[in-house]
């Protein structure tokens, strides 16, 4: 198991194990997203939502912009966290 100590200034490290499990590159993002119990799960954002553009397709479907795909996914990603379903 992996550990890190945070900063005065509230920065932590990610352990370099950690890291190259997730794919996180300098400059990554990473999201925290509490889940139903009180924990927190950390999440990797290592790409935009519009790469996923025409990964599903569904012609009666709503055309959403790309803020609400991101919270969609967001949302998707606390549910499944709820369920205790793996967030990848």
């Amino acid at each position: 198991m992996s550990t890190a100590t945070m900063t005065s200034k509230g920065q932590i490290t990610i352990p370099k194990d950690v890291r190259e499990e997730l794919g996180l590159k300098p400059g990554a993002r990473v999201m925290f997203v509490r889940l139903a119990d009180g924990r927190y799960e950390l999440l990797a954002r290592t790409g935009a939502v519009t790469e996923l553009a025409g990964l599903l397709h569904d012609p009666e479907a709503e055309t959403m912009s790309p803020e609400q795909m991101d919270d969609a996914v967001a949302a998707s990603v606390v549910e499944r966290g709820a369920r205790g379903l793996p967030g990848r």
